[in-house]
This record gives C-alpha cells, sequence and structure tokens, in this order.
C-alpha cells in the first residue's frame, strides 16, 4: 500500500473516536440537522475503519505466517495461510481505494441525454438517431427506463435535437462521460460515388435536479410559452397547445417538452430539464476554471470537445481521451457500451487516485 493512502487511513480511527465523543453530546442530539450530518459522516468513517482494522489483521497474519513458515512442521499450514492472504489483500487494499475516492453525489441520479446533429447536415441528424438507439438500447441492458422529453425530426430521418430521459438508479453516474462530440465516418446512404463523409453530433449528458432544486428558479426570471406539438400524436396535436418552451431570462438557456398531452406535466419536465442545464452551466463554469490544473474526464463543458470517433468502414470506435479502441462498432451501436463506460469509469478512478494523493487528508 502507498504510504499516502496508509497516512489517509490512519486517520479514520481517530475520527471515529472524535464523532462518537459529538454524537453523545446533549447539544448535537437536540441539532437535528448537525446529528444527522454527524450521523451519515459515522456510517462512511465506520465503514472506512472497519475495512481498514481487517486489513491490518491480514497484514500481521502475513508476517506471523511467514514465521511459522521457517518451522518444518507448520511449512505446510502457513504456506497455505500466505497464499490466501496475498489472495486476499490486494481486493482489501482496492476496496479501500474506492471508498476514500470522494463521491458524486449526483451519479446515483436519472439523466437527461440530449443529442444535437452538427456538422454534416442530414448525415449528422441520421447520426443522432442512431446515437438514440444505442443509448436507449444501452438502458435497457441496464434495466433501465427512458423517455422523449423533446424532439426535432430531421428532414431525411434521425433528428436534428432530441432530448430522452433516462430513470434509473446510478445512470447518470454511468452515462455523464458521454458529454463531448461524437464523430462518424461512413459512406451516407446519398453518396453515389462511395465517398466517406465525416460527420458530427455533441451529446451532452445532465443529472436530473431533484424538485426542490427545480423549484429554486425564480418564476419571475421565466417566459414560458405554449405552442401545438408537432409530430406523432393523431388529432390531438391539431387540437391543444399543450407543448411547453421555457426560457430562463438571465442566461437565455431554453427548455422544452411535447412528449406528454397535459400541458402542467410538460411544463414540469421542461423546467426540471431547464433547471439541469442551468446546473450544468455552473458547472462548467468552475470546469473551464480548474482546466489549467486538472484535465478531467468530464471536460471543461465545451461540447465541441471530439471525444469518441464512430468509424463504420473498419467498424471500429475510438474513445480519444482514454485511448481505447475496439473493433466491434456494430455491437456498440447496439448498446454494448459496457466496456467504453468501464474503462472511462477506472481511469476517473485513476485521476481521483492521483487527485487524492495530491490534495491531502479528508480531515
Amino acid at each position: 500500500m502507498k504510504p499516502f493512502l496508509r497516512q489517509q487511513l490512519d486517520r479514520y480511527p481517530v475520527r471515529l473516536n472524535e464523532l462518537d465523543f459529538f454524537l453523545s453530546q446533549p447539544d448535537v442530539v437536540s441539532d437535528m440537522d448537525r446529528f444527522r450530518a454527524l450521523t451519515r459522516e459515522h456510517a462512511e468513517v465506520s465503514e472506512v475503519a472497519g475495512v481498514y482494522q481487517r486489513f491490518r489483521q491480514r497484514e500481521a497474519g502475513l508476517a506471523q505466517a511467514r514465521e511459522m513458515q521457517e518451522d518444518p512442521e507448520m511449512a505446510e499450514m502457513a504456506g497455505e495461510e500466505i497464499a490466501a492472504i496475498e489472495a486476499e489483500l490486494p481486493e482489501l487494499e482496492d476496496h479501500l481505494q474506492r471508498l476514500l475516492l470522494p463521491k458524486d453525489p449526483d451519479d446515483v441520479r436519472n439523466t437527461f441525454i440530449e443529442i444535437r446533429a452538427g456538422t454534416g447536415g442530414d448525415e449528422s441528424a441520421l447520426f443522432a438517431g442512431d446515437l438514440l438507439r444505442m443509448y436507449i438500447r444501452y438502458a435497457e441492458r441496464q434495466g433501465w427506463r427512458t423517455e422523449i422529453v423533446s424532439e426535432s425530426p430531421g428532414e431525411v430521418g434521425g433528428y436534428k435535437e432530441v432530448v430522452i430521459r433516462v430513470v434509473g438508479e446510478g445512470s447518470y453516474g454511468k452515462l455523464k462521460f458521454e458529454s463531448g462530440g461524437h464523430r462518424v465516418q461512413r459512406v451516407p446512404a446519398t453518396e453515389t460515388q462511395g465517398r466517406i463523409h465525416t460527420s458530427a453530433c455533441t451529446v451532452a449528458a445532465l443529472p436530473e435536479p431533484d424538485e426542490a432544486q427545480a423549484v429554486q428558479i425564480n418564476p419571475a426570471d421565466l417566459r414560458i410559452d405554449t405552442y401545438r406539438a408537432s409530430g406523432a400524436g393523431g388529432q390531438h396535436v391539431n387540437k391543444t397547445d399543450s407543448a411547453v418552451r421555457i426560457t430562463h431570462i438571465p442566461t437565455g438557456i431554453v427548455a422544452e417538452c411535447q412528449d406528454d398531452r397535459s400541458q402542467h406535466r410538460n411544463k414540469a419536465k421542461a423546467l426540471q430539464v431547464l433547471s439541469a442545464r442551468i446546473k450544468e452551466k455552473e458547472r462548467s463554469e468552475r470546469a473551464a476554471k480548474d482546466a489549467a490544473t486538472r484535465k478531467g474526464l468530464i471536460g471543461s463543458g465545451d461540447r465541441s470537445d471530439r471525444i469518441r470517433t464512430y468509424n463504420f468502414p473498419q467498424g471500429r470506435l475510438t474513445d480519444h481521451r482514454i485511448n481505447l479502441t475496439l473493433y466491434k462498432l456494430q455491437f456498440i451501436l447496439e448498446g454494448d457500451l459496457d466496456e467504453v463506460i468501464d474503462g472511462l469509469l477506472l481511469a476517473r478512478k485513476a485521476e481521483q487516485l492521483e487527485e487524492l494523493e495530491m490534495g491531502g487528508a479528508r480531515f
């Protein structure tokens, strides 16, 4: 185990004793907000301290077993114990590293995914449709539910812009690395001479804020417009102005929803998307300030950052942030994104460990 990790972990038993003392004080017990905060911290610290205690016990057991191995009568039994402990220690160390990494509270949230056609005209809109299908199929594999919030169809298919909501525990924790520029290289159906064209879409993955956060927007800062929904919907779409567009006047950020027949429900969904976009803008601005000192797989928020290339002639997908290339593009477009997302999660874990080493103690 690296010395900096051991130094971090040595503080946990000390902090646990401090928390035990605080939680026994009458003034803390009578202050419910402080009591709840300290109780949450106690649960987290207690878990780390418990695993670290097990790690140290097994380290001590390993030293004992190695001493026993010098006794011919105990050598075989000691050898078995050594093998068992040497297999367990790396698992415990990996568990401790994961426990020490800072948790993003948004990881457990549902996700809004925005896909916008970029350069490439009709071909870009078709590619936006391919990306939408990929994310819907991936969500199905995870047992998540998806619903289209708003859509602007392309002239020959696909979408100029589409927003979907992904409902599932921990969806944002896996999808947050999708934000950025997605480039496709392929021969369009309209290309008569077989030339490969390059086009692009931008994707933004946004954590769905809770209702309390959405309500915090000052109503005076909003302009709300209603209009008739376009696209599928039968006779209903010609009768009522159920679609809703909300503009946040201070930032100019716009969100709309036309998915539901109820104007009230469309307004609630649009408000959630708007809140998510405002929050993402604030995060992007913070990330841009930190960009000089911290790379960050989630990027600066600049959607023009090219993160991935989908090369159809070679059947290749390349994620440029982690230099990952996979030759199974058709499977990936059918939702088999696990290898890509797992690679990004591992790379983020390595980044966080580096930040932990540079940043010092938690308390």
